[in-house]
């Protein structure tokens, strides 16, 4: 069996292993709320209610394969683990990283029943819930709960230890890591996990929503169009008849991050995500986003110009960060870089060039690089003195609140990362947001924007795996990417 074949059948093993553990605790959960029986021993022997587990023995043979490629690397013999969930969701990116290692290491890799039973809750829906007046407490007394001493990121974050005998993680999230996310998704941002696409764009203004859904609609009514529906905040699901820009603005307000999927069917559409202003949001909706393993997500929203020569309206694209959001300091110090990608920044670079029409110094004219610096005190204007001279030491070309929070979470779960916000006030040269000015500018800049930043997704889609830059693997990485 060649190794893409093999890939397959291993992946086709995850999905029966999986649906028959949910189903057996489903069966027993329905059990206990209609009668109070517990589920039986013999389940918990059999590890019937487990996670499947994907685990993979490297034995070397003489020298490895030097690989130019940043993932679907054996860096050592050994066992190598991981839990598995939702095998129908991760089943094209587990079959390449299985069959990349499979082509290269000829490695054994088998399916197992694993220790760690899957948490009650993501798979008791509300249909099994209202069949009794039982709370989750006492279903967590028979069955196992969501335990967060079993979700963690220390594998992501270099802190993993391995107990004695234990197998190197396989990857960089486990299943019950990934199963909290992926309900975390859905609540904070309106849509299902299953929808979110392999390209993401941030924006911190309503505006760039708007704008985002006004252009998917009219490319699903486009003949012969890459894309399949609109998957919406309020979970209305358009398609070319249905695409209207309204109906896909529905109930959108009730989600405090919420999100608009342009699908395609091999799930390398579009993704774009209102984080709203601030730095916590930024992390919080990240943290959840990684275990879906996107292929890049992308900042594109309004900063302060901090130079007199910047212009409302004119872009700066970062290349370096001045983290004062805070929320990540514990996780990954400020002393740590957060290196720009070369395959990001031409990409956005040459999506401005095209959608502007301008090239040279005309477009040195209106795109800025140099570093953004990301506060978490929208109100820093009022600590001015200390504000300016640490822009001034830092040689900081603009400010916002989200930027160094999304790229450092790029760095931190090796996802390609970049930013490019446009300037909408000038807070050290007088120029402050007023809302006549506001909406002027809004009018003007907030179409070419997004459209850059659709632009820059389209050429980072051709990249393909050149896009997975070294520089976001450590020297001590799992296998999968």
């Amino acid at each position: 069996m060649n190794p893409r074949d093999r890939a397959a059948a291993v992946v086709a093993e995850l999905q029966t292993e999986y649906a028959r553990a949910v189903d057996a605790l489903r069966s027993a959960l329905t059990t206990f709320i209609r009668s109070g029986a517990p589920p039986d021993p013999a389940l918990r022997a059999e590890r019937a209610l487990s996670y499947p587990e994907l685990r993979i023995v490297h034995r070397a043979a003489g020298s490895e394969p030097r690989l130019a490629r940043s993932y679907g690397r054996l860096i050592q013999s050994g066992t190598y683990a991981v839990t598995i969930t939702r095998p129908d969701l991760f089943a094209d990116y587990l079959t390449e990283q299985l069959t990349l290692i499979l082509e290269d290491f000829g490695a054994e890799v088998t399916v197992r029943r694993s220790d760690q039973e899957i948490p009650f809750p993501y798979v008791l829906g509300p249909e099994y819930a209202a069949e009794a007046d039982v709370d989750a407490a006492a279903i967590a007394r028979c069955f196992a709960a969501a335990d967060l001493a079993h979700i963690g990121d220390e594998v992501s974050d270099g802190c993993w230890i391995a107990p004695p005998g234990a197998p190197r993680p396989l990857a960089l999230f486990d299943a019950p890591r990934t199963d909290f996310s992926l309900a975390r998704i859905a609540h904070y941002t309106g849509a299902p996990a299953e929808h979110v696409q392999a390209y993401i764009l941030f924006t911190n203004y309503q505006r760039y929503v708007d704008e985002f859904v006004r252009w998917a609609c009219a490319e699903l009514g486009r003949p012969g169009g890459a894309y399949c529906g609109l998957s919406c905040a309020g979970g209305a699901v358009l398609t070319a008849p249905s695409a209207d820009p309204g109906r896909a603005l529905e109930g959108a307000g009730r989600r405090q991050m919420p999100g608009w999927h342009l699908m395609r069917p091999d799930r390398r559409g579009l993704s774009l995500i209102n984080i709203g202003v601030g730095p916590s949001n930024a992390k919080t909706i990240t943290d959840h986003l990684a275990v879906l393993r996107p292929e890049a997500w992308l900042m594109i929203g309004h900063c302060g110009g901090l130079r007199s020569s910047q212009a409302i309206g004119d872009y700066v694209l970062a290349h370096a960060y001045l983290r004062d959001d805070h929320v990540l300091d514990d996780v990954l110090p400020t002393a740590i870089p957060i290196p720009p990608l070369a395959e990001v920044q031409v990409a956005l670079q040459k999506a401005t060039e095209i959608v502007t029409g301008e090239s040279g110094d005309a477009l040195k004219a209106r795109l800025r690089t140099g570093t953004v610096v990301t506060t978490d005190d929208r109100n820093w204007e009022l600590r001015y003195s200390l504000s300016a001279l640490r822009f001034n030491q830092s040689r900081a070309v603009a400010i916002d609140m989200e930027s160094a929070t999304i790229a450092t979470q790029g760095f931190r779960f090796r996802t390609p990362y970049g930013t490019l916000l446009c300037v909408s006030d000038k807070p050290l040269h007088g120029e402050i947001k007023l809302p006549g000015q506001a909406n002027a500018f809004y009018e003007r800049a907030v179409s070419q924007h997004l459209l850059i930043g659709v632009t820059a997704m389209d050429l980072l889609r051709e990249e393909g795996p050149r896009l997975h830059s070294r520089k976001l693997r450590s020297f001590d990485e799992p296998p999968f990417r």
